[in-house]
């Protein structure tokens, strides 16, 4: 080959690869910016390590030639995949472009997608989606609708076996809802995004209802009433350095561990405000949040689904180096009772856990479920025992710390001696009984207080009596419920020496298809 001819063959290479970077235009760039959002390409740039993405797919374009499509392609058509690396670590992506064809799917659009979800299956790694699409391309029809079936197949199949995380940056309206729904994590950005099946014109057609986009599946919506999203950030930036942030404490896949980061904060560092920190009154509330800070790593703690059912707590830390999964009673909202939508929030995150071998720490200050019509005609039942489900199926290292309340059956799900707790401690303030003290006494008492002159000094008294005898964690202890009742000062370098314990730990479930989880 001559100088001259390779020297055009580069030259048209360079030439298509730069023709490819821009998308839609620059004007449809310069539209993007203009709504505070950033072109799938400078997402990535902040997503991953700097020089670490390699494209895959590039060239492709869409075969339509309907509706005048075939006069307009766009190389890439509307996605842009490939891998690149946070942390060092490798992760598969695809980051959707709205500036071609409002970031619509089309059938090849869905090839280059399924295509890193299949390498990232093969090569165990995780897979990372920054979704901003108007939806299915109305031109391509069905081909577009089975194009989004095969990203949900492969969804399915990769779940539990490769962590999946959904970042919604603009719309995601109708069938594409539906992939992110099934992956591991969704983040949302305020204002800029929004998720829902029908969109605003639908509703107010169907039902009269008159609601904007922002109200009907915004960020905020998503993150406070309906639990499609985990996090709710400030803006794009915020979004995508809270999904490097969530990958330093998940492992690539389901049989590698997760990764360890070297802490100078010692293991054997007690805090003497645990000590003071559960109130002598045991119906005044405290925040939960601030134990979990005084006992993880240098006080670092990732919270997800932090505005939703945010009477339980979950989330990432590490203890020792290691990565654990936190789930937590919130004792200064409802109490810390156990509710459907808590109930549901909490079983999530554990399964995910046991999922990707991340062990398990629960704080647990729990007066039981939360009572009424509403809760029980909505199935209290059903999902409550989604919890209760997946405690008793997890595998990983399981510890529990009863800070206060442990009543009725809200202590056998909060991951019990009974369901396969590994270590189960109590702390002095713990009190674990079938019901709080005062309902205990009013049943078994009943008579004896009608019978009495003073009937509310009665009522006191054998209150009293009752917490003396059941409202603390001795007869648990006694029983070999409770492996011991510890200072609360010591929690931190009692929880790292159980993980180091528990390091090679090994249990299993009877062999199965799957179990069926009441849904």
């Amino acid at each position: 080959m001559s100088k001259t001819k390779e020297f055009d063959n580069l030259q048209h290479l360079n030439e298509l690869k730069e023709k490819a970077k821009l998308g839609g235009g620059e004007k449809r760039i310069e539209d993007q910016h203009k709504k505070g959002k950033l072109t799938a390409r400078e997402r990535l740039e902040v997503l991953l390590d700097r020089n670490s993405f390699e494209e895959i797919d590039l060239l492709v374009e869409h075969r339509s030639h309907d509706f005048g499509l075939e006069k307009q392609k766009y190389l890439g058509d509307g996605v842009v995949t490939g891998t690149g690396t946070i942390d060092g670590r490798l992760v598969f992506v695809f980051s959707q472009d709205f500036t071609v064809f409002g970031g619509s799917l089309s059938e090849a659009h869905a090839e280059k997608i399924c295509k890193i979800m299949d390498m990232a299956m093969k090569v165990g790694a995780p897979v990372i989606g920054l979704n901003d699409s108007g939806g299915a391309r109305i031109q391509e029809g069905v081909v577009s609708l089975g194009g989004y079936a095969d990203i949900f197949l492969r969804n399915t199949l990769a779940s539990g076996v490769i962590p999946q995380i959904s970042a919604i940056m603009g719309p995601c309206a109708g069938g594409a809802v539906y992939s992110p729904a099934i992956t591991d994590f969704t983040f949302m950005v305020k204002n800029t995004s929004y998720m829902f099946v029908t969109g605003p014109n639908v509703v107010k057609t169907v039902t009269h209802e008159d609601v904007t986009s922002e109200e009907l599946g915004g960020a905020i919506t998503h993150a406070t009433k309906s639990g499609v999203a985990h996090l709710a950030c400030e803006n794009e930036i915020e979004c995508l350095q809270a999904v490097r942030k969530l990958m330093s404490f998940i492992p690539p896949n389901n049989l590698d561990d997760p990764p360890v980061v070297q802490t100078k904060d010692d293991p054997n560092r007690k805090d003497d405000k645990l000590n003071s920190i559960v109130p002598e009154n045991p119906n005044k509330p405290y925040d939960m949040k601030e134990v979990i800070h005084l006992i993880v790593d240098d006080n670092d703690f990732f919270e997800v689904h932090d505005l939703y059912a945010q009477n339980i707590i979950v989330g990432f830390a590490r203890l020792g180096g290691k990565s654990v999964g936190i789930i937590a009673n919130q004792p200064s909202v409802l109490a810390g009772v156990l509710d459907i939508d808590s109930s549901v929030k909490g079983a999530r995150f554990v399964r995910f856990c046991d999922a990707f071998n991340i062990p398990l720490i629960v704080f647990e200050d729990v007066p039981g479920f939360l009572p009424g019509t509403d809760q029980e005609w909505r199935g209290i039942i059903k999902n409550g025992a989604k919890l209760l489900y997946a405690f008793c199926e997890a595998t990983v290292p399981k510890i529990t710390v009863i800070t206060r309340k442990a009543y009725g059956g809200a202590y056998d799900v909060m991951n019990s001696k009974h369901v396969r707790g590994d270590f189960n401690f109590g702390w002095p303030s713990a009190e674990i009984a079938v019901m709080g003290p005062k309902g205990a006494v009013e049943i078994i008492f009943k008579k004896e207080i009608e019978k009495a002159v003073d009937k509310e000094k009665a009522l006191n008294e054998q209150v009293e009596e009752y917490r003396r005898k059941f409202a603390n964690p001795y007869i648990a202890a006694g029983r070999g419920y409770l492996d011991d009742i510890i200072e609360p000062r010591e929690t931190r370098p009692r929880l790292i020496r159980a993980l180091q314990i528990l390091e090679n730990k090994v249990d299993s479930n009877p062999k199965k298809k799957h179990g069926n989880i009441p849904l």
